[in-house]
């Protein structure tokens, strides 16, 4: 197992790890089979989205503020991000990516996204590769 280590920035951010999941696959020399990515926080999730228009991020993250707001009477976690939990809810912890030819497959626009909705904070990635 790897890991991807990740310094955040903002209570709310998406960043593309894409290059660096392509670095480990490369780096560990697998040919085919699958990457398994799994954010290891409970506000923190993973997508695989567009990585071309950074317009797309934001308008998921302000998409994101509408459906579930930071602040909510009903809700009832001390900490103050129950919204955060949801939205990591909402996208999931993990991701398993084909790999084939060396690299992960990936649609022509697409990339692979850390989503941070409690930050700033240090964050960790875990990465297993499984060969065909």
């Amino acid at each position: 197992m790897e890991e991807i280590r990740i310094r955040t920035h903002r209570r709310g951010e998406m960043l593309d790890i894409t290059d660096r999941v392509r670095e480990i696959v490369s780096r560990l020399g697998m040919d085919e089979g699958v990457v398994v990515l799994q954010s290891l926080h409970t506000t923190a999730a993973l997508t695989i989205n567009e990585n071309a228009d950074p317009a797309v991020v934001h308008d998921l993250l302000g998409k994101l503020e509408r459906l579930v707001p930071k602040d909510e009477a009903f809700y009832r976690h001390d900490e103050g991000n129950s919204d955060s939990h949801l939205k990591t809810s909402f996208f999931g912890p993990s991701l398993t990516v084909i790999v084939s030819g060396g690299q992960p497959v990936l649609g022509t626009w697409q990339g692979i996204w850390f989503c941070e909705f409690d930050g700033p904070r240090e964050r960790r990635v875990a990465v297993q590769l499984l060969r065909a």
